[in-house]
């Protein structure tokens, strides 16, 4: 063995052995440490003793069989991967050999490159993918800015927002965090210059004018999204997750995999405020907050009125399927806990009948208010990627999975989607208001509102983006990127206590270009 540096420790057990010295020499000279063994039982008693990066394993050996001596590793060491080495290509011998978890396998008579390759892609496998991922984001780098840069539609934004995501999520998952400062910053950049986009352009979305460039909102979900469905003659269930980002469906996907085919990916702008009283209200009826207002006033409640300000989305479903000519039977529930999950898939049988239902799932927007208020909680999701993380091992054991698993067995088309995003703040800028001024802290809404203008995005008339005002005075005003709005009373108790909490309300790619995806059952 030369003086370089070892890359890794092998245990290789063969009854031949001897017929193998050139191979073992080979791994050496390629940086490889390698213990030699000819039967089962000392290498069994070995991998005891030693800690192995990777073993390879004889399959037809005297003595105890390769399938034998695996079981008895697996049992010391269950993470060690092991390479089965067989001269057989027998199909209930590899059955076995995989069903005991084997990392990989190799057919007699093999060559040393292909041992070498076979260990590369064993030991070296997220190296090498950490390393492949982190270069080509390299090099996608200046070409995704020049798109940031030239981004002047809501479609362009929507394709930006996806590849920042996947390369988001690509770096994470490698636990590669050479580039986190540089995906930071171009995902910065990017909220920067689409927050002047959304300046420019949200109220003109309102024109009856420019119609045919306003992108879908949360309005038009059911209609554009939901009933043509209905209308081709499927069932159909609406899956609401609150407060689901683009980033949590992509690890939410995954999931679903094996049950769902994606017919449909798309993109919807979320309408300001980007908060469940709006968006969430708006999507449920079909109009704007300000329409609801004006129909349904014993419905709507201002920010600055007492009570729960979604308690009557139901009904405002029902009166959205009636104004529509809609006569399907319509199922409506909303699930705040486990018990009320558990109890949603035990009453199946119940809800098959119904040809369209809806359900809330609020257990993303509960995890991050709890993150804000627990520093457990805070701890164990500190960023976006630790967020996600907790997001799947809720998800994975959820009743959510467990109906969305049923809707599959019985050929039921779900769409899934959300009201909002949300985004980690970090950036206090000071607002003065009065009493009656909205409390969230991504936006405002109330009269003599005192603020650095060009830091917000402001609607001075509330009519023009379809918004209620709660006095003949009132002006809305939206945080942008990771700013969010604090009171100068008790600034730096504020400031310290919201730091890096997920919020929405305000103007972010994160909150407003949300999901609304088609899944049909795969047969």
């Amino acid at each position: 063995m030369t003086n370089q540096t070892i890359k890794a420790r092998l245990l290789w057990t063969d009854d031949e052995m001897d017929l193998l010295r050139p191979y073992i020499i080979f791994l050496e000279e390629k940086g490889y440490l390698v213990d030699t063994t000819y039967n089962g039982d000392d290498a069994i008693a070995l991998v005891k003793t030693q800690n192995y990066d990777l073993i390879l394993l004889d399959e037809n050996m005297p003595g105890l069989s390769g399938i034998q001596v695996l079981d008895q590793i697996k049992k010391i060491n269950p993470l060690v991967p092991v390479i089965m080495v067989t001269k057989s290509e027998e199909e209930n011998i590899m059955e076995q050999a995989i069903g005991s978890k084997i990392a990989d396998y190799l057919i007699k008579p093999v060559n040393p490159n292909q041992v070498l390759l076979a260990i590369k892609k064993n030991i070296d496998k997220k190296r090498l993918i950490t390393e492949k991922t982190s270069h080509s984001y390299q090099i996608q780098f200046n070409r995704l800015s020049q798109e940031i840069s030239m981004a002047n539609s809501f479609e362009n934004w929507k394709q930006v927002y996806k590849i920042l995501t996947y390369w988001e999520i690509e770096l994470n998952k490698n636990n590669d965090h050479t580039m986190d400062e540089v995906i930071k910053m171009q995902k910065n950049e990017a909220n920067t210059a689409f927050t002047k986009f959304i300046k420019n352009n949200y109220l003109k979305w309102f024109n009856q004018k420019s119609q045919d460039k306003t992108p879908l909102m949360s309005p038009g979900i059911f209609k554009q999204k939901i009933y043509p469905l209905l209308d081709e003659g499927k069932q159909v269930f609406v899956i609401l997750i609150d407060n689901l980002r683009l980033d949590s469906w992509r690890v939410i996907e995954e999931k679903l995999h094996d049950i769902f085919n994606v017919v449909d990916d798309d993109i919807f702008c979320s309408i300001l405020p980007t908060s469940t009283q709006y968006s969430r209200n708006a999507m449920f009826a079909g109009l704007m907050p300000s329409e609801i207002d004006k129909h349904f006033p014993d419905i709507w409640l201002n920010d600055d009125e007492e009570g729960g300000k979604n308690m009557y989305e139901e009904e405002l479903l029902k009166r959205q399927h009636s104004r529509l000519g809609r006569t399907e039977s319509l199922f409506y529930s909303k699930i705040l806990n486990n018990v009320q999950g558990k109890h949603l898939v035990e009453s199946f049988s119940d809800i098959l009948k119904f040809q369209i239902g809806v359900v809330v799932f609020n257990f993303v927007d509960i995890l991050s208010h709890a993150r804000t208020e627990m520093n457990m909680i805070r701890e164990l999701a500190e960023d976006e990627a630790a967020f996600r993380s907790l997001l799947i091992s809720w998800f994975e054991h959820s009743p959510l999975l467990e109906f969305l698993q049923l809707l599959a067995q019985h050929d039921i088309t779900v769409v899934l989607t959300t009201d909002h995003g949300s985004i980690r703040i970090d950036k206090p800028i000071k607002v003065i208001g009065d009493r009656q001024t909205s409390t969230n802290l991504r936006y405002k809404q109330g009269k003599n509102l005192n603020y650095p203008a060009r830091e917000v995005f402001e609607i001075t008339d509330p009519a023009k983006a379809y918004l209620p005002k709660s006095t003949l005075s009132s002006t809305y005003i939206f945080a942008c990127n990771n700013d969010f709005l604090a009171y100068p009373n008790n600034y730096n108790y504020y400031v310290k206590y919201y730091h890096n909490t997920f919020q929405h309300g305000g103007v972010s790619l994160e909150e407003m270009l949300v999901p609304v995806v088609t899944l049909s059952p795969k047969k």
